[in-house]
């Protein structure tokens, strides 16, 4: 339930003419609406293709994204196609509004598919759509002639929806979104759904009744011939990642689609732009990198032989790392957002943020239950009214619960020295604005 806070502003975002989520809508597997014109009229003329496959793990991992890009490669061969990977683990549409422009557009894509849909499961859909309407709009300014499709993927706990014949929330409500764009999707879970019903699919390895004991070894090869017997697939061992199986109905569901769509015309995306699903704020959404005027105490400007500096440089350019309680990150900006592009991780601490002279209540932690290794992560700083604000954020003296990993990972030693730190990740500047020197 919905606490009075989040009712005042949605009833506020009503009155000011706002769209109001709907509600589930129907799950299916396509919808053309104005289709790919642009990127068949490349195809059909032999033409060079990019694709950008942005979103989060799923995509990331070797699956539906390498074999639709190879589908099409078989089904044009005078075509040539280029992949632009631009997925990143555990990351949602928030952060992909301001990565948007390095990970995707500078590749000058000719189309884009767009996954956000699991990551962004649990976001509230005003922030799906501001999210969205950025994404959408930073693409077209650059290039009308772009193509855009959404895909939404499924995991086991969005089951009982499909089940059900409807979307998630989260996919529900980006087909308001994609209606007013006349953008095409993609949904994975009619299909899925559909084997699983059929009794040819189980989600998980937690829904497998199973006599082999979990320390076995080989245990899931063993499972997965125990399914087979049965005619069965596995889906994905956690119910949301699949096996290579699993990615094979992705693609069934996107070679159905593309056979709907590549008859359309090109359509017209500029005049698209008269005016955002929900507000046009985050088209300006971009990232600035951190500068070592801004570091204050002991900061450290990671080396190109760092391990971290070299398998995150790719996407976030220069790392920076701060690890004494009170060092500092201090810079100004004028704009309406601001945010930090950072690293989560076993040894990383929590910082104290400061805006305007006022501390946050509490600190933020840069360690969660996931955190056995680093991954690529960002929070936001503010969010608010338009003016020169003034940011600090310190390092803090205190440690995070470390116990928190437990949850995930029950036998790892939360003790060991892998997780005794106290640092701090960065590498750029989320803005909705400029900074001011």
């Amino acid at each position: 339930m919905m606490n009075t806070s989040i009712l005042a502003i949605v009833a506020a975002l009503a009155l000011a003419g706002k769209p109001e989520y709907k509600g589930p809508v129907k799950a299916e597997e396509v919808h053309v609406r104005d289709g790919i014109g642009h990127v068949m009229k490349k195809i059909r003329a032999g033409k060079p293709v990019s694709i950008a496959y942005f979103g989060g793990s799923i995509t990331q991992m070797d699956g539906w994204r390498r074999l639709s890009r190879e589908w099409l490669q078989q089904e044009y061969p005078a075509c040539p196609f280029t992949e632009i990977a631009a997925a990143i683990g555990g990351t949602g549409s928030g952060l992909g509004v301001f990565r948007y422009q390095h990970d995707a557009l500078r590749h000058k894509p000719d189309l884009v598919f767009i996954e956000f849909a699991t990551n962004d499961s649990s976001a509230w859909p005003e922030a799906i759509w501001a999210n969205f309407d950025g994404i959408i709009r930073q693409t077209w300014r650059a290039n009308p002639e772009t193509d855009i499709i959404f895909v939404y993927t499924i995991t086991s706990p969005m089951m009982k929806d499909y089940g059900a014949g409807m979307c998630p929330r989260a996919a529900s409500a980006m087909e308001q979104l994609a209606d007013h764009y006349g953008i095409p999707s993609i949904g994975f879970g009619p299909r899925v759904a559909a084997e699983v019903k059929a009794g040819r699919l189980v989600m998980s390895l937690g829904e497998v009744e199973t006599a082999v004991p979990k320390e076995t070894p080989n245990r899931d090869n063993l499972i997965n011939e125990e399914l087979k017997k049965q005619g069965k697939l596995l889906f994905a061992r956690d119910g949301t990642h699949p096996a290579l199986p699993g990615h094979g109905f992705y693609l069934k569901s996107v070679q159905a689609a593309w056979k709907q769509m590549q008859d359309l015309p090109p359509a017209d995306h500029a005049q698209k732009l008269a005016a955002p699903f929900y507000d046009a704020r985050l088209e300006a959404a971009k990232m600035v990198p951190i500068a070592p005027s801004m570091c204050r105490g002991h900061w450290t400007k990671l080396p190109p032989d760092d391990p971290n500096q070299k398998r995150f440089e790719d996407r976030g350019g220069q790392m920076w790392m701060a690890d004494t309680p009170g060092d500092k990150l201090v810079f100004k900006f004028r704009g309406t957002e601001c945010g930090l592009y950072d690293l989560l991780g076993p040894d990383c601490g929590q910082v104290w943020i400061t805006v305007d002279g006022q501390r946050a209540k509490a600190p933020r932690k840069r360690f969660d239950s996931y955190c056995t290794y680093y991954r690529l992560a960002d929070f936001t700083v503010f969010r608010g009214a338009d003016g020169v604000h003034t940011v600090e954020i310190e390092v803090d003296k205190d440690q995070p619960d470390r116990k928190e990993l437990l949850t995930r990972h029950p036998k790892e030693d939360v003790t060991a020295k892998k997780y005794d730190g106290t640092k701090f990740f960065t590498c750029q500047i989320e803005l909705v604005g400029d900074l001011v020197d």
